[in-house]
């Protein structure tokens, strides 16, 4: 499979599983707050961490496009939790915008690293 076909695959998994994950969110936890878009960049983070070791470690970089490109690019969400964010600032909670923006920024680098280190022990 082309590089190309692949990234459009992925894509398709990756924005149909975000899109899951954000409604189930919201089922779960309510739509007062993108629960939907934090929980996908966290998991997408932390995913990229440990797929990005075991491609490494499989000698799997042909699948990169696939999987890191396609299906975590597609199921991360920079743009909606932009969107999210200045949604939240324009309603006046400037609090809660706050801390949206630094919790994206904290989980998404702390999942990563969290994959990085899980797929490191299990490769150790």
């Amino acid at each position: 499979m082309t590089p190309l076909l692949q990234v459009a695959l992925g894509g398709a998994l990756g924005a149909t599983a975000r899109y899951l994950t954000g409604n189930a969110m919201a089922r779960l936890l309510g739509k007062d707050f993108p629960w939907g878009t934090l929980t996908v960049n966290f998991l997408g983070s932390f995913l990229m961490g440990v797929v990005v070791v075991v491609l490494a470690h499989e000698n799997g970089n042909k699948f990169a496009p696939l999987l890191m490109t396609g299906m975590l690019g597609g199921f991360t969400t920079y743009s909606a939790f932009s969107l999210d964010a200045m949604t939240i600032f324009e309603r006046g909670e400037y609090g809660l915008a706050s801390v949206y923006v630094i919790g994206t920024l904290i989980l998404a680098l702390g999942g990563i690293a969290l994959g990085l280190y899980s797929a490191r022990s299990f490769y150790a």
